[in-house]
C-alpha cells in the first residue's frame, strides 16, 4: 500500500488541468476500499461515520487521481457524487506520480 500526505498532494496537484471523469471509470467504487477493522469488516457505526464524511465533503474540490486513474484523494467526494446520482466528477490527474510518503503502512498507523 502506498499513501501520500494529503496536504502535499493538494499542493503538487494545484496546477494540474481539471477534467470531468465518469464515475464508471473509478475502479475503487467496485472494490473493497474501507475495511474498517482488523478483521476487514466495517461496523454499522463505521458506515455511518463514512456517510457523515460523504455528506460533509465539498464537491467544489477536484479529486486527485494517479497517472493510471487510481484515487489518491477524494473517495468520500466520489461516493457523495454517486449518492447524489451524478455521472461525473471533477478531477485532476498526475502525468507522473509523486513518490509516496508512506509505503506498506496500515491506514490506522498513518499520522493523519
Amino acid at each position: 500500500m502506498c499513501a501520500w500526505n494529503v496536504h502535499q498532494l493538494v499542493e503538487l496537484s494545484r496546477e494540474l488541468k481539471r477534467e470531468r471523469v465518469p464515475l464508471a471509470a473509478i475502479r475503487e467504487l467496485d472494490e473493497a476500499y474501507w475495511d474498517g477493522a482488523a478483521d476487514g469488516r466495517m461496523s454499522c457505526r463505521g458506515v455511518v461515520e463514512h456517510a457523515r464524511l460523504m455528506l460533509d465533503c465539498d464537491l467544489v474540490y477536484p479529486v486527485i487521481l494517479s497517472s493510471d486513474g487510481r484515487v489518491m484523494d477524494g473517495m468520500h467526494r466520489i461516493c457523495r457524487a454517486l449518492l447524489e446520482g451524478l455521472s461525473e466528477i471533477e478531477a485532476v490527474r498526475f502525468v507522473v506520480d509523486p513518490e509516496p510518503d508512506y509505503v506498506n503502512v496500515r491506514p490506522e498507523n498513518l499520522p493523519y
